[in-house]
């Protein structure tokens, strides 16, 4: 007869989109259980890794108050961490000429907030360009880039006193808190380094250095030198 099975094919078709319907729902639900179990994963492993980040930032911008000497003749380091270096160099840009050099390795674990290593006022400020090299390499101050901060001591004003900031492999990004004009006092804080760093201290060749090759230093307490 005409039209005969229609309505049961009608039906079958319901039944069989209905099933794939069905179908496509619980893979579906299948699918966002697994997705969803991922996106949990990953935000808990995020957040662990965000966690130990944060601990290493509040390590690193530490910042503690420098015990300064009341030694008038006494210079301090200016930053935290290893002396690996002590020699007579010639700098031109402000010390002028030969000059005592100490310079100061700093790896992430050391405080990198710079102190004044004497009272005085800021004359000279000069950013330099440069490299990122591995702050490890104790010729880095020549290729690398840094700043050059150089201070006339109140109590001395013809021995001058200089300190460069240096950039390294993971240290981007160089903070002076002073400008020129500026009066620091010996042990204020000046700077800051962020991440692994070097930072030298020039000083006039009649400064008796007082510090040993591989000393650990603390910015604006250790005494390095003193005035002749």
């Amino acid at each position: 007869m005409k039209h005969a099975g229609k309505a049961r094919q009608a039906g079958w078709k319901l039944i069989v989109w209905t099933f794939f319907g069905l179908l496509l729902f619980v893979v579906g639900g299948a699918l966002a259980v697994v997705v969803g179990s991922i996106v949990t994963a990953a935000a808990t492993a995020l957040f662990l890794l965000w966690a130990v980040f944060a601990l290493f930032c509040v390590n690193f911008f530490r910042d503690p108050d420098p015990v300064v000497p009341a030694d008038l003749d006494a210079i301090v380091s200016p930053a935290h961490g290893k002396v690996d270096v002590i020699d007579e160099i010639e700098e031109s840009g402000f010390m002028g000429g030969r000059c005592r050099r100490i310079s100061i390795f700093l790896s992430v674990l050391d405080v990198h907030v710079q102190n004044a290593p004497v009272a005085g006022k800021i004359e000279y400020l000069k950013h330099c360009p440069g490299k990122f090299i591995n702050a490890m390499r104790t010729d880095c101050a020549t290729e690398n880039e840094n700043v050059l901060i150089g201070i006339v001591p109140t109590a001395a004003p013809q021995e001058k006193t200089g300190v460069r900031l240096i950039a390294g492999l993971l240290a981007r990004r160089i903070v002076p808190w002073i400008s020129l004009g500026d009066e620091v006092d010996k042990g204020e804080r000046t700077s800051l380094i962020q991440f692994g760093s070097r930072v030298e201290l020039y000083l006039p060749m009649s400064a008796r250095v007082t510090v040993a090759l591989g000393s650990k230093v603390k910015g604006g307490t250790s005494v390095v030198a003193r005035r002749s």
